[in-house]
């Protein structure tokens, strides 16, 4: 006899059944999803590895090869502007924007510091002083990491550059990312025809916004326009984290394979994921003090000595190297 006790014990088992093969079926289309994402991410890693010439073993100031895993390394990350309005290729347009993150493998902290794009610095590849956003113009990817490198006397170990289409298509693929915008702003485009209207407050912005916040000074400088990048980097790095993310991976790597290069193999890139996922890092940012200059008729941003010694110091101790140590391969007598 089927009594009522009986008939919903039989109805919490099918309710039982129902979730598990759920959750199961859930499982299997995560881990196929992430398999599929994986071989993506390949693929697109392939697409976007470009090796420089005279780097293939790494920063000239480095003695042996690094392991992302195991030592502390450095990256430079490069925002060019190759648009055809601006009539420049990829290898000869200005960079829009340098930063350089140092990471301490032992203490799971990372520097990082913006780098304005009018800091009057040393160029190597000319030999004369001139705004750092020329660096790249003189001979590409190459030439700006040597400045880089000069400027901090610390070795740049790998790069990262990306356009303005894979910012937008990043930032778009994620649904677009919340952030703080600081004032109202009419602000051009990425292709400087339309403009894009800026609203003071906090607010999710789509690609295009996005660009404009990062890329204005109209309003401020050079380094209030540091700071917001720094701050719209860290609101990507959050929206990518997010659990709602996850069906989003697909169309953002594509975004950056296909809009991005750098020296990093695939299996390096995984080592920089395991190196995340070990817990979120401590982020400290950094910027570079100095003053406006225009004694010469030209404008550039003086940078203060005694802070920037002090900057040198900081990312050669987070990477665990010391002024004129075995670390450096290059001989500083040859300067």
């Amino acid at each position: 006899m089927i009594t009522r006790s009986t008939r919903k014990k039989s109805k919490k088992k099918t309710i039982l059944y129902s979730l598990l093969i759920l959750a199961g079926a859930f499982a299997i289309l995560s881990a196929s999803y992430g398999v599929y994402l994986t071989k993506r991410a390949e693929v697109a890693a392939d697409r976007s590895y470009q090796a420089l010439e005279n780097r293939k073993n790494g920063s000239q100031l480095r003695d042996e090869d690094v392991e992302p895993l195991t030592d502390n390394v450095s990256i430079l990350f490069v925002g060019i502007d190759d648009s055809e309005q601006r009539g420049f290729g990829d290898e000869s347009s200005r960079s829009d924007a340098l930063m350089v993150a140092t990471l301490n493998n032992e203490s799971k902290t990372i520097k990082l510091v913006s780098i304005p794009r009018d800091s009057k610095v040393y160029i190597p590849e000319v030999g004369y002083d001139d705004k750092i956003t020329h660096a790249h113009a003189y001979g590409g990817t190459a030439v700006a990491i040597e400045t880089v490198e000069e400027l901090f006397d610390i070795p740049i170990d790998y790069y990262v550059k990306m356009n303005f289409n894979a910012f937008i298509d990043t930032v778009d693929a994620l649904g677009g990312v919340t952030v703080d915008v600081p004032y109202d702003h009419l602000e051009l485009d990425e292709n400087d025809q339309f403009t894009v209207e800026l609203k003071e407050g906090r607010q999710l912005l789509d690609g295009r916004e996005t660009l404009a916040l990062a890329r204005t000074r109209k309003l401020d400088n050079d380094i209030e326009r540091g700071k917001r990048q720094q701050m719209i980097l860290e609101a990507i790095i959050q929206k990518a984290a997010s659990a709602s993310s996850f069906t989003k991976y697909g169309d953002v790597i594509d975004a950056v394979g296909n809009n991005m290069k750098t020296d990093l193999t695939f299996d390096e890139m995984k080592s920089f994921f395991d190196y995340l996922s070990k817990g979120k890092p401590q982020v400290e940012t950094l910027t570079l003090a100095g003053l406006d200059d225009m004694s010469t008729g030209t404008y550039y941003w003086q940078l203060d000595e005694q802070a920037l010694e002090e900057t040198k110091n900081t990312l050669q101790r987070h990477l665990d190297l010391k002024p004129g140590s075995s670390e450096y391969a290059a001989d500083s007598s040859a300067e």
